[in-house]
Parts: structure tokens; sequence; C-alpha cells
């Protein structure tokens, strides 16, 4: 019956996305809240079990600082964007909301933020919200002298908005080995009946001006992923540069991770043969919308959202927090996950 649900589910967002009415990345279905009790499952042993954080917090980015780590993700419990603090990526407790006060030209609808670090202390929150001059949603830029902020945008306009594409969404800033600054996004495509893309540029660097134009550096293909691509994320490593991105329909179990080799920040990216390489799996459903960070091994770690299997769809506990390691392996990106049983704190 599990299944037979998922392909109805599934069906129907097929069947919305090629009327040009698919519902956008991070929107909520109107299903009922499924109660469900619990965090982290960590315990004495200095093991834990996935999920890390039962509660919703999808489209999550975490920043490291120091032996801190700080987790930013879409609106939920009424924050704009909520944000949790944790020592090892297990343990987590609730912060402040990173921007309690919106920018004048935004309406609400506020995605995916992700956070980056100037040299000389600044913080700038790259985030989604909906432009409310034409309803779409769109890219601004906040600041802040903390981590968790609260974060300002005193910017009358949003930084991107690709109007004629569907509005542009999930910004990614990257930072390479030579201090030189790049974005990563979405065009909204899906909201309009149209193609997606990740889009990059480089960044002027205050990270707030684009230095030359946007490059399309991926699109999405009418495989797995349904043409509807999403959820950029940029990882060097060892020289090489990996672009991750989620695909297919974020509400349905289909969602998962694909990957990309690229030859620059700005590409040419060639996709994994072997994509995806985060699917669904025993109590992970839809994983996705990921970012990377590393524990005090300095090992990397893959964070993302999963929806439990049995409620899909659902306000809460919604997209919950996990955590796997990544690994490369002959120069190819692999999760090790999702992992449903016990395995050591990072």
């Amino acid at each position: 019956m599990r299944h037979i649900k998922w392909l109805l589910i599934t069906a129907c967002i097929l069947l919305a996305a090629c009327g040009g009415s698919a519902p956008t990345s991070t929107a909520l279905l109107p299903t009922p809240t499924v109660p469900r009790k619990g965090g982290n499952m960590s315990t004495s042993t200095g093991n834990f079990t996935n999920p890390v954080y039962d509660s919703n917090f999808p489209d999550p980015f975490v920043l490291k600082e120091g032996d801190t780590y700080y987790a930013f993700s879409t609106t939920s419990g009424g924050k704009h964007y909520p944000t949790l603090i944790s020592k090892d990526l297990v343990h987590w407790e609730e912060g402040p909301d990173a921007m309690p006060e919106m920018a004048d030209w935004t309406a609400g609808n506020t995605w995916a933020p992700e956070v980056l670090k100037l040299h000389d202390g600044l913080y700038l929150m790259y985030y989604t919200a909906e432009w409310i001059e034409v309803g779409l949603q769109c890219i601004g830029i906040a600041e802040s002298r903390r981590p968790l902020g609260p974060y300002v945008d005193r910017n009358k306009r949003p930084f991107i908005c690709q109007q004629d594409e569907g509005g542009s969404i999930d910004a990614d800033p990257f930072r390479d080995d030579d201090g030189s600054l790049y974005l990563y996004w979405k065009n909204d495509g899906n909201r309009i009946g149209m193609n997606t893309y990740i889009y990059g540029v480089r960044l002027s660097p205050n990270g707030r001006r684009m230095v030359g134009k946007p490059k399309r550096l991926l699109a999405g293909e009418p495989n797995w992923e349904i043409n509807w691509i999403e959820a950029p994320f940029m990882w060097k490593h060892e020289g090489r540069y990996y672009l991750f991105y989620s695909a297919n329909a974020y509400n349905t179990p289909d969602y998962a991770v694909g990957y990309a080799i690229c030859e620059g920040p700005l590409g040419p990216c060639r996709k994994g043969p072997e994509n995806p390489i985060l699917r669904s799996k025993c109590a992970a459903a839809g994983p996705g919308h990921n970012s990377v960070t590393v524990d005090k091994h300095g090992r990397p770690w893959f964070v993302y959202h999963a929806w439990h299997p049995d409620a899909i769809g659902s306000i809460e506990p919604g997209r919950v927090l996990w955590i796997d390691r990544l690994v490369v392996e002959h120069g190819k990106a692999k999760v090790l996950g999702p992992t449903c049983h016990p395995q050591p704190i990072p």
C-alpha cells in the first residue's frame, strides 16, 4: 500500500508539472500534521542514529566556526530562518531566527539560506524570498556581524531575479582557494512550466556584485531528474570541483541527489554517470538539498533533509535533518547513506 501511495503522489506531481503549475521547490503540501517526538538518537556508547534532528528543518545549510556548527533552514515553526547550534553535528540546540525582520521588498516565502563569512569578519546571508512587486521567488543578500544574526537586508530589490525564467532560488556562495568568490543558484522554471538550470557567476570581493555574466552550468534532464534540478552546492576536494544538486519533485520519494565534476568554478561541468548518489532508503524518503561540512578530524559530512516515509508532505515532522559521511573514491563522490543503523559520532 505504501508503494501505491508513493506512486499516486508522484503521478499527481508529474501531472501538475506537465500543466505548468507544479508546486515550487520548497512549498509544503497541505497534508495533515503527523505527530512525532524525539530529536537526535545519540547514545551513551558514542554512537548516533539518524535523523539527528527529528523535526522540520528543510534545506539545511551548516556553517562551521571554530568548534561550533551553525545550521540554517527554510522557514519553519514561525521563524523566517530557523537555526540550530551543535558541537558535534549530532546534538543540536535551537537558535534564534536568523532574520526576524524581512526586507521591504519581500512578501514571505523565505527559503534556503546560506551564509558566507568575508575576510573582514562580516557575514553575508544569501536567501530566497518572494519579491512582492512581481510575485516571484528571488535571491537577496542580508548581513550581520554575528554568525546567527540578526541579518539585515537594506536593499530595495533582490540581488538576482530571472523574471523571464520563473524567478531565482537556492543561492549557494563558494570561496575558492585563491579567495575568489562565486555564487550558484537555480532558476525557478518549474514554477512556470519551463526547464530548470543551475547557474554560476563570479562575485566581487565584497560578495555583493556580479563579475561578468552568469553561466548555465547544468540543465535538468528528462531522466530521473524529470527536468527539475535545484539546490546547488559547490565543494572542492583535492583540487577538483564537485557540484552537488538535487532533482525531481521535492515532495516525493523520487527526490534525490546527483553531482557533476567541473573543470573550474564556472565549468564546464559533467554529471556523474552513477547519479543519483543519494536516494530514498530505509527511514529516509526523498533525501536532498544538501550542504557539506567537516568534523573535528577534517572528514567531510553530507548534511541533508529527508521525509519520514509515512509523513511525506507533512508540516511536522516535515523534512528532518540527516548526516552521513561523504567520501571520494577514484575521483567519484559517494555518500555513505542514507544510514539508518548506529554509527560513531563525528
